[in-house]
């Protein structure tokens, strides 16, 4: 296979003029292309107007030599490449006399479940929420009306938080053996767009996602596995510091002596009940701050140039700032074309959140700005003082907008905002119920600071970045998960058989990178046990 590297073409090119460039890079005549495969495309609009999409893209040819080929073209961008796929490891051999159990149905419980349900490992995944579709109604109901389901929002439910998000699949954590890639295969497998499997930051939306996680619960329940609904865990059995089952809020016990934590980063009340237990948890580091709204044309001119072509998808961007006290400043779950939801899940509290549907064809771009906080700033007092400091927060922001989400200019929220490049009539593109209120006064003081000092430093970026009309909402809380369920070399808590998991745990941010870690766990699990045998635990 012959792999091209930094193949460039204009915005709204052809397949036939892709593959005739081929043909011309590899010196190639009409018919030797077997077929190809583009691995990576991306925006290069470093020399705008003359934007370009990159390419990477490997090549199967018909009756050529390929490495005489290439050793012909003396070119660095062209070389032999191998294709890697994904491997799950042999199966153990020690016998599961109980069925595992996995708590949470978000990516890290979804894809470790999906892995061991296909091996035929039967695992029970438990969902404190409801099934996606009576989920998105509950949703939808409580964006209109304010009334708010604790079991069933955009925290619980199928599909985990990541549901009603962007839905962007980007990871930074290094994939040398390809779960990254696999999670998109699995994704395009159930539903989602065959094109995130190659694009640079790959994106599906939530209207797109909401299938996608339905289909892949239809096929762990084809493969002999179990998703209940509306089950909450609230406690272990444990004897001899060794997990032997979990108590479901019903009153019953699960027996397992597997148990797969992916409880998410809202699960508060789990985190209660799992430090009175003595499971070893420590506070981290997180952040917190705001959501941000400008017109997407701002965004599309800055990024683009003034006459972009309209073949461009609406344009994102990355922002990070250090500021003199020291505290990083960045751009968070970045949408363009996007929405501001009313992401809460407990009463009396309030969170924001931000999200696309897969056109991401709405009026404006937000992104989360947010500061960093360490346990420094929320005290030490034990693993669970960095949740209470997110609720501190979301009290204030459901008082000052009396239960609707707190909106306000960054004019009246600062003193350092540019004018001229928003129009003063701009209004947010929100699902949930808003209303103009103070949020300055949401931030502690030296946060509020922190973010006017790197949204200034934005502004230099990003023209009109921070306009005196752009919009801010909040808060933004729930970044991350602020505790961390400690786990040693073999993935285990200090409880044997108990296996932390995912964002909620404190080892992913984001879809992509707590799908990874649910498939690493599955993985772990497997090279250890035998699948489970029905017939063998009659």
């Amino acid at each position: 296979m012959i792999r091209i590297q930094q193949l460039k073409m204009h915005p709204g090119h052809s397949e036939k003029e892709l593959e005739d460039r081929i043909e011309k890079m590899l010196h190639l005549r009409s018919g030797q292309i077997e077929s190809y495969l583009i691995r990576k495309q991306s925006i290069d609009a470093r020399k705008k107007p003359e934007i370009q999409y990159v390419y990477v893209i490997d090549v199967i040819t018909r009756n050529v030599n390929e490495t005489k080929c290439v050793e012909r073209l003396r070119n660095s961008q062209i070389s032999i490449c191998q294709e890697k796929k994904y491997c799950f490891p042999t199966s153990g051999s020690t016998p599961l006399k109980e069925r595992p159990v996995i708590i949470g149905t978000g990516p890290a419980g979804l894809f470790c479940g999906y892995l061991l349900a296909q091996k035929g490992y039967r695992p029970i995944l438990l969902e404190r929420g409801r099934d996606v579709d009576a989920r998105t109604a509950d949703v939808k109901q409580f964006w209109k009306t304010g009334t708010l389901d604790p079991e069933s929002n955009v925290s619980f439910g199928e599909g985990g938080a990541g549901t009603f998000s962007d839905g962007k699949l980007n990871t930074l954590i290094k994939d040398k053996d390809g779960r990254g890639q696999y999670v998109l295969e699995i994704f395009v497998e159930n539903g989602a767009q065959p094109e995130i499997k190659y694009e640079a930051k790959p994106h599906v939306g939530t209207d797109v996602l909401v299938d996608v996680v339905k289909n892949m619960r239809l096929k762990i329940e084809a493969w002999g596995s179990e998703v209940r609904f509306g089950c909450r865990a609230d406690g272990f059995f444990i004897e001899n510091a060794h997990i032997r089952g979990v108590k479901l809020s019903d009153g019953s016990i699960l027996h397992t002596r597997l148990v797969v934590l992916a409880c998410g980063h809202s699960a508060r009340d789990t985190f209660s009940w799992l430090n009175q237990l003595d499971i070893q948890m420590e506070a981290k580091a997180f952040a917190v701050g705001l959501r941000v709204e400008h017109p997407q044309t701002l965004i599309n001119i800055s990024q683009y140039g003034s006459d972009y072509p309209e073949v461009l998808p609406p344009a994102p961007y990355k922002l990070t700032a250090q500021t003199k006290n020291g505290r990083g400043v960045y751009s968070f779950c970045m949408c363009p074309g996007g929405y501001v939801v009313n992401a809460s899940s407990e009463e009396n509290r309030l969170a924001v959140n931000g999200m696309s549907y897969s056109r991401r064809d709405a009026q404006n771009a937000n992104s989360a700005i947010i500061v960093s906080v360490t346990p420094e700033d929320f005290g030490a007092n034990g693993p669970l003082a960095g949740v209470e400091f997110q609720r501190k927060l979301e009290e204030k922001a459901y008082t000052i907008g009396n239960g609707n989400i707190p909106v306000q200019k960054y004019g009246d929220f600062s003193e350092k905002a540019s004018k001229g490049k928003i129009p003063a009539d701009f209004t947010p593109c929100i699902q949930g119920r808003w209303s103009f209120a103070d949020v300055a006064s949401i931030l502690p003081k030296e946060l509020k600071e922190s973010f006017i000092e790197g949204m200034e430093k934005f502004g230099h970026i990003i023209p009109g970045f921070d306009d005196e009309n752009a919009l801010l909402s909040g808060i933004e809380s729930r970044t991350s998960s602020p505790v961390r369920i400690c786990r040693d070399e073999t993935f285990q808590s200090n409880i044997r058989g108990l296996y932390p998991c995912g964002e909620g745990a404190g080892y992913a941010g984001g879809i992509t990178s707590a799908a990874m870690d649910g498939i690493r766990i599955a993985e772990v699990i497997a090279s250890e046990y035998a699948p489970y045998s029905l017939e063998e635990n009659i």
